[in-house]
Parts: C-alpha cells; structure tokens; sequence
C-alpha cells in the first residue's frame, strides 16, 4: 500500500488517453523534449534552447494538437532527471498547474551491455518508459526526488559554504606544514593567534632564515587562511543570532532540542535537521536509507556476502553520523547504545569496530530523528537540561 510520502510510485489513477506526458534531458547548451500525446501516432521530440517559456509554448502546442485530435486534456506531466540544474524549474512549471516531477537518475533501469549506446534521443526514451510506469503506479520503474521549497534550499546553504571552509582551512594548514618540513621545521602552528609574527622569526635546523620566495608564499597562505577563518566565523556568529531571534520556527527547535543531547553541538544539529530532519521521511529505514547507512548486499545461488555501505544517500549525513558516533561513544560511554557496541566489539578486531561503528552511526540516527520529530527520546540517552 503506497503511503502519502511514498516518492516510488504515483499515488493518482492515470488516464492516458486525457494526459500529455513529456521527459526532458536536460544540457548546458540545449534541452530535448519527447512527448507522448493522446491523440498523436508519433512520439514527438523536439530540441530547445535552455528557456523555460520555450518550453511551456511547446508544451501547450501539444496540447492543441492533442485536442484537436478530439482528446480533452485535463493533465500535463513533465519528468526530468536530477542534475547541475536543481529543482528551479519543477517549482516553475508547478507554479503554471502542470505537474513536474525530478527523477533520481540512479533509478532508471538501463541496458548492461558492456558498450550500450547512449544519446539524448535514446535517454529521452528511457525516461519515457519510466515515467509512464511510475505514472501507472508500478513498482520499481523509477523513484522521484522530493522537490524542496526555494527557501528550504536556501537553509541549507551556510550549513554546506561551511563544510567547504573548514575543507579549505585543512589543505592551507597542510600545505603550510608541508612546506616548512620540506625545511626541516615541524613545530609551527598556523592556527595560533601569534602565528603570522611567529613565522618571520622561524629558522632551519641549520640556523638559516627562511628563503625570501618560501616566506612570501607562506606569507600569502596565512593571509588566506585568516580570511577563511573569518568566514567561518561569520556563519557561525550569523547562525546562532538566526536560532536565538527565532527560536520558536519549527526547525530552529528541532535544533534546540538535539543540541541538549550530550554531545551533539550545533554545527551537527543544524546539518542533520536541514538535511534531513526536515525532510517528510516514511520511516526509520527511510532515513538510514537517506542517509546512506544501509548494506549493500550480495546474494546469488550459493554466494552470500555483504559489499559494504551503499553510499546511495545524503554524503554530508553519513560523515557527520559516523563523526558523531564515534564520539558518542566518548561522551554517553555509559548508555546503552554505547553498551550495545561494547558488546559487539569485545573481540578488539579492526574490521569489527569499523563494521560496528556504521550500525551504532545508523541507531543513533533513528534515535536523534524520533527526538527531533517526535519529541520522545530514546532509553538511556542523556540530555542536557532545558534552558
């Protein structure tokens, strides 16, 4: 039985004979539109410029050849794959009453010839037979990818420029470390507040002062480095002040409510409500799935073995979990969670406190969803007192 946020299959009956369907892939340069038209033999295609008035004109020519065919048409759905351009123009073409949907590209069946040919034309007609099958409500055709509202998008923009700063902060604090021991000096610290003064005052082993080239492009890394602090700096102060004005918004207090667990700060509970949390999931396989935390299995007459994570989900979620699990089990080592994987791992193997750590990671996230959206929190869990 479909469930009301059940993305795999349609939820309405369709009728084919009073609705234009139409895929588009979609380039940089053009977009290809194949439509099936109720009334119409062929299966028109048509290459446009990237304009979405363009396409909405060819759309309702369709139609006028659809109705002029004696088809009435009371429906226009229009499917393409997820991509570089986002969701902007399902959100455009909703707003003109024809129905977009964004498929998740990895769920289109395709042939597995070894060198299978591949063109528009030819993926246009792939995502015809998925997007009629899915229309039709049969499993397994496709799956469609939740459409976000512009500002849901937009939440989660510091939350990502961030994870990109603190990215770039670790390859200039690297490069700079890499340079100096290039020289034979390895106990300099970029991140001190002294450390601009400090690096003129540096000498080599030999007793020599830094080369004038090495110091001036050392000089030039600190100098970005202190700009990418600053931004850092800047998103985290911009967020704090965003949760303290508003505190009562329905995500705001997801984030309140996660960060009185012991251990979780900010930074994580603001990454897993707008990226996950405030997501309409079906169920706690839902979210692992989402997340990426499932197995992928391998089985096969008399083969049985496990391949791993499946790494189908959100990229940003699953880091984080596995982060915070590990230090879960520092900061809550008495509950039972941290117990469950005590148990688990007495062995001391390697591979085992890997294996393990991805199914506390998995736990841990079902717990913190149930207590983001739910309020209830899970046996044992410590949480800190309310402010």
């Amino acid at each position: 039985m479909p469930q009301a946020n059940d993305l795999s299959r349609s939820l309405f009956a369709l009728d084919q004979d009073s609705t234009l369907i139409a895929v588009i892939e979609m380039g940089q340069a053009s977009w290809l539109i194949a439509g099936i038209v109720p009334g119409v033999h062929r299966h028109p295609l048509k290459k446009l410029a990237t304009e979405q008035e363009l396409l909405l004109k060819t759309l309702l020519r369709w139609k006028e050849e659809a109705e002029t065919a004696g088809r009435t048409i009371g429906r226009i759905a229009v499917a393409f794959e997820a991509g570089r351009d986002g969701f902007w123009l399902a959100r455009w073409l909703r707003a003109r009453q024809i129905e977009a949907y964004v498929i998740h590209p990895s769920s289109v069946p395709v042939p597995r010839e070894h060198r299978r040919a591949k063109t528009d034309r030819l993926d246009t007609e792939l995502l015809k037979r998925a997007f009629l099958g899915w229309l039709r409500g049969e499993p397994d055709h496709c799956s469609m990818a939740a459409i976000p509202t512009l500002e849901e998008e937009d939440a989660k923009r510091p939350g990502r420029e961030r994870e990109s700063l603190v990215g770039e902060r670790t390859r200039i604090i690297n490069r700079m470390k890499g340079a100096l021991a290039r020289l034979g000096i390895r106990n300099f610290k970029p991140m001190l507040r002294k450390a601009p003064q400090l690096l003129e005052t540096l000498h080599t082993p030999e007793g020599a002062a830094l080369p004038p080239n090495t110091l001036a492009d050392l000089q030039r890394d600190m100098a970005r480095l202190s700009f990418v602090k600053q931004q850092i700096a800047e998103i985290e102060a911009a967020r704090i002040e965003r949760l303290q004005q508003t505190p009562g918004e329905r995500r705001h207090a997801m984030i309140h409510l996660l960060t009185r667990v012991v251990g979780v700060g900010v930074e994580t509970a603001d990454m897993l409500v707008q990226e996950v949390f405030s997501r309409t999931l079906r169920d706690r396989k839902a979210v692992a799935r989402y997340a990426g935390l499932t197995g992928a299995p391998d089985e096969s007459g008399q083969k049985r073995r496990e391949r791993g994570l499946a790494k189908a989900g959100n990229a940003r979620v699953r880091r984080g979990m596995l982060q915070l699990a590990w230090g879960f089990l520092r900061h809550q080592k008495d509950s039972p969670l941290a117990a469950w994987y005590r148990a688990r791992t007495a062995d001391a193997r390697g591979g085992t406190r890997k294996t393990m750590i991805v199914a506390l990671a998995r736990k841990l996230l079902i717990a913190l969803w149930r207590l983001a959206t739910t309020g209830e929190a899970r046996e044992g869990l410590a949480l800190r007192p309310a402010t």
